[in-house]
């Protein structure tokens, strides 16, 4: 008998750079889980969607955007990302080699061969953080997704993303009038303010309800023209 009762079943465990990655399955789903903490699974993808469809419509005009998807995950964002064909350009940061093998050559390819195939897809296996600080001016918008959200980060280190340098770091990397999209497991006003701070415009949430619980929600915000 299977159902949403089932015990998970791990297909594959993995030391990476930032510690243990396991990638389990559960009944139909698959799940990720890095130190111990669940991170995402593919029983949805509703908010991961709205992520980059929030980021997209959030945008001027411009022919042929470039969006960096930050965090591979389970591949829902990389892969509408890449039926859409609005984006000029999709870059994926991803820093745990095991997920991209997952998606490559494991069961994620499910969700994302066709995109992993189309010539806009870039993935590039390296930490988010010094991406982004290494980066000018390149992104029509950044979708973030590799946390449970500002204040539930996976690793200590990323805590820095969400910090005033950080998002300095963000804005940075974005062009003129670009988009920065996150998202949380939970609405956050404070990052609200922290966005503010940070020098972003046209700061706003979108929530997304869930069977239980709080909402998922997408923070976006601009970086002024």
């Amino acid at each position: 008998m299977t159902g949403a009762y089932d015990t998970p079943v791990v297909l594959d465990r993995r030391e990476g750079p930032y510690g243990e990655v396991v990638l389990r399955r559960h009944g139909a789903s698959l799940q990720i889980i890095a130190n111990g903490c669940f991170l995402m699974d593919t029983s949805d993808g509703r908010s991961e969607r709205l992520l980059v469809d929030a980021a997209r419509d959030a945008l001027d005009d411009r022919p042929e955007p470039h969006v960096l998807i930050g965090g591979l995950g389970v591949g829902f964002s990389l892969a509408h990302a890449a039926a859409d064909p609005r984006w000029g350009r999709i870059t994926v940061v991803e820093r745990e080699p095991a997920v991209i093998d997952w998606h490559r050559r494991g069961p994620l390819s499910e969700v994302s061969a066709s995109a992993l195939a189309d010539a806009r897809t870039n993935i590039r296996q390296t930490d988010l953080i010094a991406h982004v600080n290494e980066t000018s001016a390149t992104y029509d918008a950044l979708c973030l997704d590799i946390d449970n959200g500002p204040g539930w980060t996976v690793t200590e280190g990323n805590e820095g993303l969400y910090s005033p340098a950080g998002l300095a770091g963000c804005a940075r990397a974005l062009r003129p009038g670009g988009v920065l999209a996150v998202w949380s497991a939970q609405p956050s006003p404070e990052f609200e303010g922290t966005l503010r701070n940070a020098g972003f415009h046209q700061v706003r949430t979108e929530e997304i309800p869930v069977a239980r619980g709080v909402p998922d929600a997408v923070h976006l915000a601009v970086r002024p023209g």
